[in-house]
């Protein structure tokens, strides 16, 4: 299962990206996570269905310091060259 997920709020400064990077890593998901220039976070999740389900119901929570308004995840094709769930510089 793959999605493409914008998550707004808070989520910029708060340690977002690495916290949803070593739940991917706990939950077997692949796939990048990076910042947007409007101070929301996107991201590509692979996985498992019930793996990536998890991620998304974490992005709706995040790091401690994060405020979450909104993950918005449309479906997407596989990106094949993911092997792991890394930080994307940002965009």
């Amino acid at each position: 299962m793959a999605l493409r997920l914008h998550v707004t709020g808070l989520v910029q400064g708060v340690g977002y990206r690495e916290t949803m990077r070593r739940e991917a890593v706990t939950l077997g998901v692949t796939g990048w996570v990076r910042n947007r220039h409007d101070g929301s976070v996107e991201a590509f999740v692979d996985g498992p269905p019930d793996a990536v389900r998890a991620l998304v119901d974490w992005a709706w929570r995040g790091p401690r310091a994060a405020r979450v308004a909104g993950v918005k995840s449309v479906g997407v094709e596989s990106e094949l060259a993911c092997e792991a769930f890394v930080i994307r510089p940002s965009e």
